[in-house]
């Protein structure tokens, strides 16, 4: 199996790199570099961008938007997106609803909103997890109860990234508790200016506020709003998942961060910020990161292959899921240990760095805690490792 790109592929490597240098806003770009929060008018104007030139959802089928790219595309786009310091459009309208919509939705929900899902003139949020249904999900319990051409919805949501943006809501709720858990669910889409619905926001530990908690108290929802069919939405949510899951490893990001790691050592060593045994200590675990970023590089490139030509990717995509977001943790403990100290500060996103650097050492800490989720999206590593075990050793 082939792993190297042909005359083709890189040619498009190449035109997106001419895309991503014109078209790229320097202000984005450099939020970007200092990791400094987007708000929602920076993601809604990159996404509209990308849009313009019908590369914001490329994925999706061609009579949607989409673009008949090929797996290497898809992987040397995101890459290159990742490389160029771009954000990431809206997840939850490109890799989550989205496809939701193109295979499940009824015609006239899709020409109501998939457009407008592209152009983000909708801002969705993921009404998934609740108090005790988090990786458990199946377990949720927050009620959809049948009311004449309605539903009446009654319970909470938590973790739900983005609400207090969000234009619309995709959810799981539970319309039948009769058969096994994952029976009786319904996936449904709803209007967040809808009366009784309560967001509460959650600060997390890097003093951002991007997470809530959502109450519901007597929530009507047109029936019409209903996704697949009544009782079916588990089957909707896997494949959910399944999308949420793609390009999780995010391996050109970390490919950018070790390059960023390597620069701030260079420059630390240069002023005698570290001592001769600190720079051979990190020389080591950098080299250690990049022989192990390369290996994760392979396998994505094997992942690739093997489904342009059709073949299963079960448990390498679950080794992707977990390295990958193993190493994104990585990334964060080596950036804590250079910046020391000075990485204990919260952010100030007032007040933009003179020097860029500081902007990237600058809340180290923090940043460090947080990213302790990412192995937990889109199905824990422990989820992961047991597919593994399954799948490759037969356990």
């Amino acid at each position: 199996m082939k792993l190297d790109f042909t005359p083709e592929e890189t040619a498009f490597r190449d035109e997106v790199r001419t895309f991503l240098k014109e078209a790229l806003p320097e202000d984005l770009r450099r939020k970007m570099i200092n990791r400094d929060h987007l708000t929602k008018e920076d993601t809604v104007r990159w996404q509209r961008i990308l849009n313009a030139r019908g590369w914001a959802v490329t994925h999706w089928p061609v009579e949607y938007g989409g673009q008949a790219w090929t797996p290497a595309q898809r992987y040397i786009f995101q890459e290159e997106m990742a490389l160029a310091h771009a954000p990431e459009g809206s997840p939850f309208n490109v890799n989550m609803i989205g496809p939701v919509l193109c295979k499940f939705g009824t015609p006239a929900q899709k020409d109501r909103f998939l457009a407008v899902t592209a152009n983000i003139d909708i801002w969705w949020c993921q009404g998934f997890s609740e108090p005790g249904a988090g990786s458990d999900l199946a377990s949720l319990k927050t009620t959809a109860v049948r009311d004449g051409d309605h539903y009446v919805l009654n319970g909470q949501k938590i973790w739900t990234t983005q609400a207090q943006h969000a234009d619309w809501m995709f959810g799981l709720f539970r319309t039948d508790s009769s058969g096994k858990k994952q029976q009786g669910i319904t996936f449904l889409l709803l209007d967040m200016k809808t009366p009784g619905i309560t967001v509460r926001p959650i600060e997390t530990i890097d003093g951002e506020h991007d997470a809530n908690e959502v109450f519901f108290d007597d929530v009507r929802v047109p029936v019409e709003n209903v996704i697949g069919e009544e009782g079916r939405g588990w089957d909707v949510a896997k494949h959910l998942l399944g999308s949420e899951r793609s390009g999780i490893a995010r391996i050109g990001l970390s490919k950018e961060r070790l390059s960023q790691l390597r620069a701030l050592e260079s420059r630390l060593a240069a002023d005698g910020t570290l001592t001769d045994e600190e720079q051979r200590r990190l020389a080591h675990k950098l080299a250690e990161v990049e022989v192990e970023l390369r290996a994760l590089e392979l396998t994505q490139l094997r992942v690739v292959a093997a489904d342009a030509h059709g073949g299963g990717a079960n448990a390498a995509a679950s080794i992707l899921k977990v390295k990958g977001t193993e190493m994104q943790q990585r990334m964060t403990e080596l950036v804590a240990e250079l910046a020391g100290p000075a990485g204990l500060a919260m952010p100030d996103h007032d007040h933009a760095p003179n020097d860029p650097d500081d902007g990237w050492i600058g809340a180290a800490a923090p940043f460090y805690f947080t990213m302790r989720k990412v192995s937990i999206f889109g199905g824990s590593n422990e989820v992961q490792k047991n597919i593994i075990a399954k799948t490759m050793l037969g356990l």
